[in-house]
């Protein structure tokens, strides 16, 4: 089975490299440091990357024979978010990270996985919520280290500890 053990830190035009693979996965499967999953040409491989690395869309990963293989964010359903003003989109968002939902942040747009749950809470709050299938690529947290790509945001686990408190 193909070993990838490690993403390119390099920018993609640093180097002419050959990519001669696709792996093409929701973001769950991205964030996960060990899986087992296969290229999109039916190959098997074994992910192995060092924790808290996040795959995204576009990434660059060795594998153990030496093929640079291209990540591709596979579309998965989302819930694409729009509002009447920037304060009542921040509003949302608000809510949305009180659950410590993940969260991809665009202009004037937030995109989360689809939930019916928070659709409807969403809604509540005067949200205009589509159903759409994309690539998710969701912001980071706050201790992701400031690491960009391709002007977003590395997403990291939410690994510390705090109290929330909620204020009515």
């Amino acid at each position: 089975m193909l070993e990838i053990k490690a993403k390119l830190k390099i920018p993609r035009t640093a180097y002419k490299l050959e990519v001669r693979g696709t792996l093409k996965l929701p973001f769950e499967a991205r964030q996960k440091s060990r899986l087992k999953t296969k290229l999109v040409s039916g190959e098997e491989v074994g992910l192995m990357l060092p924790r808290g690395d996040i795959l995204r869309g576009g990434d660059l990963v060795t594998a153990s024979d030496g093929r640079v293989i291209e990540v591709v964010a596979e579309p998965e359903k989302l819930l694409h978010v729009e509002c009447e003003s920037p304060a009542d989109l921040a509003k949302a968002a608000y809510h949305l990270g009180n659950r410590h939902v993940p969260v991809q942040v665009g202009e004037g747009f937030l995109r989360l996985a689809a939930d019916h749950v928070l659709e409807e809470m969403l809604k509540k709050l005067g949200a205009k919520v589509l159903a759409m299938e994309a690539p998710f690529e969701p912001e980071a947290g706050a201790y992701a280290g400031g690491q960009h790509h391709d002007g977003e945001h590395e997403a990291r686990n939410h690994d510390h500890d705090h109290d929330h408190h909620h204020h009515k």
